[in-house]
């Protein structure tokens, strides 16, 4: 999955090299500029999303080129929402995510960063569609939720002495049943495994932000030059993103009042 290191990127800690986080500045540094990309990352896909949202929508029937439900859409709307590229507008994060989890060892970060904000911005478009489906005061509502979540769930994983590192395989196991369940009831349209798949989701998003706020605190090593560092800090940034942002989208299907 995308929140897998490359072994490239993988530095051994030296025993003893490390001082306590609470007085340790370049571990403090090096979270700070983690959650950074992590914020700016989904900053660009809420800009994103609301963007293509108002230029794809219109209350002008003379500007009409199709319509969704009840929302007149314009031709980048038709485009975007109801044609064929959006399935290429789906799957193109997916690639772009692949792409980066592979090549990260031999990219610049200067590359890296750019990716990642090309990223944010393709699930922005591909996010875009939540305005049709669910009212704009409960998706601030259910992101300020889970902003509130996964700042806490994030300093737990931050913090705990406890070694987070033995739930990781059963977190990726039941993120690959997800998955299965989703494509399973893409033919199902079952609401009540939908609910399910929401509740299961969440679930495992938030074991996953504690679980990946550890790793990537692990991570660090003072050793690690400025390049090694910063592709560190991009992946870091990128598995707490998507934590985020799935976190977000089953919350939203659960608590989000629709249109």
């Amino acid at each position: 999955m995308a929140d897998k290191w490359n072994a490239g990127l993988r530095s051994v800690p030296v025993a003893g090299s490390r001082t306590d986080a609470s007085i340790d500045q370049g571990l403090r540094s090096y979270m700070l500029k983690v959650y950074n990309l992590m914020a700016i990352g989904l900053l660009i896909t809420g800009v994103a999303a609301y963007g293509v949202f108002n230029l794809a929508t219109t209350t002008d029937p003379s500007l009409a080129a199709g319509q969704f439900r009840d929302v007149m859409l314009t031709q980048l709307g038709v485009a975007v929402f109801v044609s064929p590229l959006k399935w290429v507008l789906m799957l193109a994060p997916l690639a772009l995510v692949m792409f980066m989890s592979f090549r990260i060892d031999r990219m610049s970060v200067s590359a890296a960063q750019a990716t990642f904000w090309t990223y944010a911005a393709l699930v922005g478009v591909s996010l875009s569609t939540i305005f049709l489906v669910y009212t704009q005061e409960s998706i601030v509502q259910v992101f300020f939720i889970t902003a509130a979540s996964f700042g806490a769930l994030s300093l737990f994983g931050y913090t705990t002495r406890r070694d987070l590192s033995g739930m990781g395989s059963f977190l990726v196991m039941g993120l690959f049943g997800i998955i299965i369940a989703m494509l399973v009831n893409i033919f199902l349209q079952s609401s009540a495994l939908g609910f399910a798949i929401s509740v299961i989701g969440v679930l495992v998003f938030a074991g996953l932000t504690a679980y990946d706020t550890q790793r990537i605190k692990e991570m660090y090593w003072e050793g690690d030059d400025t390049l090694v560092a910063g592709r560190k800090a991009i992946m870091g940034a990128l598995s707490l993103y998507l934590n985020f942002i799935n976190m977000f989208t089953f919350l939203l299907s659960i608590f989000g009042n629709r249109n």
